[in-house]
């Protein structure tokens, strides 16, 4: 749901406070009220989340409810499910007032974003998100679709994302996880009905 009808500019967004039941992204300029997240979205976040904890990867490199500038036709934030950051990244934000990934900083390493019911947020996250996520050369976005029982896996190569959709008992295949020493495999259903 959108809420401001004049358009927002990033320091305006940034002023913004918000109130703790209320989650917010900034897409072209509008303040958009982003609603509640599903169990079964809140779950599978966290199941990544301990999942890649796993692997090794430091508490400081994952984060959850960091926002990420992007570019988009106007001033655009977005707050992922799942983000693992960079080593240089996380010195880069140690400090700071706000967990925000500026468009100045080097982007995260993974982005994840578990796709709620509905088209807005089908377009929002498969078609939109994907062209900023690019743009910003994340080097990995995960789509993760309860509905749709799948996960997209979108590598950059040579500036472009190239996909794959993993479903049932088929092995995730990532760069990413090999390039953190990925030691057993992780399969789309085990993702999405975490237990």
């Amino acid at each position: 749901m959108t809420i401001a009808s004049q358009h927002m500019t990033l320091e305006g967004y940034l002023n913004v406070t918000n109130d703790a039941d209320t989650r917010y992204e900034l897409e072209d300029g509008e303040l958009l009220v982003m609603p509640p997240e599903s169990e079964i979205n809140r779950r599978i976040a966290i199941f990544l989340l301990v999942y890649f904890a796993q692997l090794g990867l430091s508490p400081t490199q994952l984060t959850m409810k960091t926002e990420i500038v992007v570019s988009g036709t106007r001033e655009t934030v977005r707050v992922p499910d799942l983000m693992v950051l960079s080593e240089e990244l996380v010195q880069t934000l140690e400090g700071a007032s706000r967990s925000t990934v500026m468009l100045d900083m080097l982007p995260p390493e993974l982005v994840v974003e578990v796709v709620s019911p509905g088209k807005a947020n089908e377009d929002r996250d498969y078609r939109y998100k994907r062209s900023q996520y690019q743009a910003r050369g994340i080097q990995e976005y995960w789509i993760i679709d309860p509905m749709q029982q799948q996960v997209m896996v979108l590598s950059l190569l040579e500036g472009l994302y190239v996909e794959t959709v993993f479903e049932g008992e088929t092995e995730i295949v990532s760069n990413m996880l090999k390039a953190w020493g990925q030691k057993s495999s992780i399969t789309a259903a085990q993702v999405l009905k975490p237990k």
